[in-house]
C-alpha cells in the first residue's frame, strides 16, 4: 500500500534524537517505504473551509548527526496525505484545540487523524483516568479550597496536580500535618479560578511509575517503570526519575483490559497508561512517549506495530 504520511510535532531540530517516541514512528513508517511530510502547528490552517498546511517533504535517519532532511515549504490540502499523526507537545491550550477542528475537517476529507481528533479534545490525560474509577485510588477535582482540604484531611497524605501539566511539572505531595496546603492550594487553583487534582499518594511510587504504551486499546505487553530520583515523589524522567523495563503484572493487564475498549471505540490508536502500584493515574493521549526505552531493553518494534495498525485501518477506510 502506498500512503503518504503527515506529522504535526515540536520543531524537529530541537527533539532528543535518542529518546524521540515520534522519530522512531517516523523511522517505522519510511522502513515501510511511506512518504513523508513534515508539518508545525503554526503551519495548520483553514482556507474556504479546507483543511491546509505548509508542509515539507521529510527523511530521517537514525543517525545522531543528521537525522533528518527537509524539502522546500508548499502549502498543500491536508486531504493529500492519508494519514497525519498529531504529536504536537502540550500545553493543551486552546491553540491545541484549535488545531484538533482543523485536524478534524482533515478527518471529514478523508484523512485518518492519529489520534482522534476529538478524542484529544474528550479525553484531558489526567481527568479521563476517572472514567474508570475501578482502577483508580481516591481522587478529587475540584478547584473549591475547602473540598481540596477535606480531600487532604480524609486521606492524609496526597498529590495535587494540575490538570495540564507534563513532565511531572506542577506536581504537589502533601504529608501529613504539612502548614503549606493553604498555600499549595492557592498557587494550584490560582485562588480558585482553576480545576486541579487531588489524588492518595501511593507509596509504591518507590518502585516506578509505570507507562503502558496501548495499541488500538491493546498493551504492547510491558512497561517503563520510571523510578524517582533521591528525595523526589515524581518518576518522571523529565523531573530526574530514571528507567527500567519491566513486565506487566496481572493487575497492569486487568487495568489494560478495563481501559481498553473505551480507547479502541474512540479512535485513540496509540496511548500511554501510567500506573503506579495497583492504580491507574493517567491516560495519555496527545504524544506519549518511552517506544524507543522499550524497544531497546526487551527487543520491540512498537512503532513498526503501530504502523501496521495503521495500515489495517486505511485499508479499512478504503473498503
Amino acid at each position: 500500500m502506498t500512503v503518504k504520511l503527515a506529522v504535526v510535532m515540536d520543531p524537529i531540530q530541537s527533539i532528543n534524537f535518542k529518546k524521540d517516541t515520534t522519530l522512531a514512528m517516523l523511522n517505522a513508517a519510511q522502513k515501510k517505504g511511506w512518504q513523508l511530510f513534515y508539518i508545525e502547528q503554526d503551519g495548520l490552517y483553514l482556507e474556504d473551509g479546507k483543511a491546509m498546511a505548509i508542509m515539507q517533504d521529510l527523511s530521517v535517519e537514525m543517525n545522531p548527526q543528521s537525522f533528518f532532511t527537509l524539502g522546500p515549504e508548499s502549502r498543500q490540502s491536508l486531504a493529500e496525505v492519508d494519514v497525519i499523526l498529531m504529536r504536537k507537545d502540550p500545553p493543551f491550550n486552546r491553540e491545541f484545540i484549535y488545531s484538533t477542528y482543523i485536524l478534524e475537517q482533515a478527518e471529514r476529507e478523508g484523512v485518518l487523524v492519529v489520534n482522534k481528533p476529538q478524542a484529544l479534545r474528550d479525553f484531558n490525560e489526567k481527568v479521563s483516568a476517572t472514567l474508570f474509577p475501578q482502577c483508580c485510588t481516591p481522587v478529587l477535582v475540584s478547584r473549591k479550597k475547602e473540598l481540596l482540604q477535606d480531600f487532604y484531611k480524609a486521606q492524609k497524605d496526597v498529590i495535587f496536580k494540575p490538570l495540564d501539566g507534563m513532565g511531572g511539572t506542577g506536581i504537589f505531595r502533601i504529608k501529613p500535618g504539612d502548614p503549606n496546603i493553604s498555600v499549595i492550594i492557592e498557587t494550584l487553583t490560582e485562588y480558585g479560578t482553576r480545576q486541579i487534582m487531588a489524588q492518595t499518594f501511593i507509596p509504591e511510587i518507590t518502585s516506578g511509575d509505570k507507562r503502558i504504551l496501548m495499541i488500538d486499546g491493546k498493551s504492547v505487553g510491558y512497561a517503563l517503570a520510571r523510578l524517582p530520583a533521591a528525595n523526589e515523589t515524581r518518576g518522571n524522567l523529565a523531573a530526574g526519575g530514571t528507567a527500567k523495563g519491566v513486565e506487566l503484572s496481572d493487575r497492569d493487564r486487568w487495568i489494560c483490559e478495563q481501559v481498553g475498549p473505551t480507547l479502541k471505540e474512540n479512535g485513540l490508536l496509540f496511548v500511554g497508561l501510567d500506573v503506579i502500584g495497583d492504580y491507574l493515574t493517567e491516560v495519555n493521549v496527545t504524544s506519549p512517549t518511552c517506544i524507543r526505552e522499550l524497544d531497546e531493553i526487551f527487543n520491540l518494534d512498537i512503532a513498526g506495530d503501530l504502523m501496521n495498525c495503521i495500515e489495517q485501518k486505511l485499508q479499512e477506510l478504503r473498503d
